[in-house]
């Protein structure tokens, strides 16, 4: 998969079929950022590890945990990091998460789910796959992939097209977990299951969403805002098709998402809106998530002062996305 490429130029200059603008429950409709520079990136560690992206990260225990995807040659593996500060983060041991079985592993997200007093790190194996762990800074603690599905399901197999099934996400309400996917192909998927039955039970899932392909492409994320909802997802820009985050918002997780900041113009986090405190070293804004200091399975975040950590790369940087040398940085808040 190319990154840079006219064809995404293209595709994202169609218009979104989502609603208008719809302000909820103290949810800004307008986002401002500064960006830091590099603060994760390879390390020269005998393993080949040409990028680190897909991070997800919680402040739990006075320290920050961040699990990241590596991208490499022979493939994506996942990796666990600590630090009590970001000036620490690159001199943080990589604990590399391949240990119960190599194999493809990338997107995590992780939570605590309460009930069960269980750390869950949901990700994609080529399924939608999860592992458990009592102690979130133990990485040898995680348990051997299981999947929510045994296969892949039938609305996904029969919309799918040329996309790919990725980027699964869970967010839990009073009453239900719900899993949100993306399929590379303008497609936002969810399915669900009750609290008690989780993570068993994932129901067939529905559309929750539906644009053009690299308008609506993948990396989504929601967030509890107040009892509302804020949606994130990645595009591609007109600008050589460089990343950019959009954002909607709903009521419900099942109910219909409605355009917040959404355009290339006012995204929630792009070009358009983020300054740097030094020179500008990433024109992407890609697969991120807010830093989340309520670690549990509602995704709760403020709706100002957010912390978001993203994945950028060189702007000179061409070739393949999959094998590009991704850097982690961390977008904060400003003017909310």
């Amino acid at each position: 998969m190319k990154f840079l490429s006219l064809a995404w130029v293209v595709a994202a200059a169609t218009g979104a079929i989502s609603s208008s603008v719809v302000p909820r429950a103290g949810i800004p409709t307008k986002f401002s950022w500064t960006s830091t520079g590099p603060l994760i990136s390879a390390k020269h560690d005998g393993r080949g590890i040409r990028g680190v992206k897909d991070p997800s990260v919680v402040h739990y225990d006075n320290k920050y945990h961040v699990f990241a995807s590596t991208v490499r040659e022979t493939g994506s593996s996942l990796v666990y990091l600590s630090f009590t500060d970001w000036s620490q983060a690159q001199q943080a041991t990589f604990h590399y998460l391949d240990a119960k079985g190599v194999g493809y592993r990338a997107a995590p997200q992780v939570f605590h789910m309460a009930s069960q007093n269980l750390w869950y790190l949901i990700y994609h194996d080529g399924g939608a796959a999860y592992s458990t762990n009592p102690d979130i800074s133990n990485p040898a603690g995680w348990s051997a992939p299981k999947h929510f599905y045994s296969s892949m399901p039938a609305l996904i197999k029969k919309t799918l097209g040329d996309g790919s099934w990725v980027d699964m996400w869970v967010i839990c309400d009073d009453a239900d977990c719900h899993l949100f996917s993306t399929g590379d192909n303008g497609h936002l998927y969810r399915a669900q299951t009750s609290i008690a039955d989780f993570p068993r039970g994932m129901g067939e899932p529905v559309i929750a969403l539906k644009d053009s392909k690299f308008a609506l492409f993948e990396a989504s994320n929601v967030y509890n805002i107040g009892g509302s909802y804020l949606l994130i997802v990645e595009a591609a820009g007109s600008l050589d098709g460089y990343r950019y985050l959009r954002s909607w918002t709903s009521d419900s997780l099942s109910g219909q998402w409605k355009s917040l900041a959404s355009t290339e113009q006012n995204p929630f986090a792009g070009y358009a809106n983020v300054k740097f405190s030094g020179p500008a070293w990433t024109r992407c804004f890609s697969h991120g998530e807010a830093v989340r200091t309520n670690v549990d399975q509602t995704m709760t975040i403020k709706p100002c002062g957010i912390e978001y950590l993203y994945q950028g790369v060189d702007p000179g940087e061409r070739g393949d996305y999959n094998n590009a040398a991704w850097k982690l940085a961390l977008l904060k808040q400003v003017g909310c």
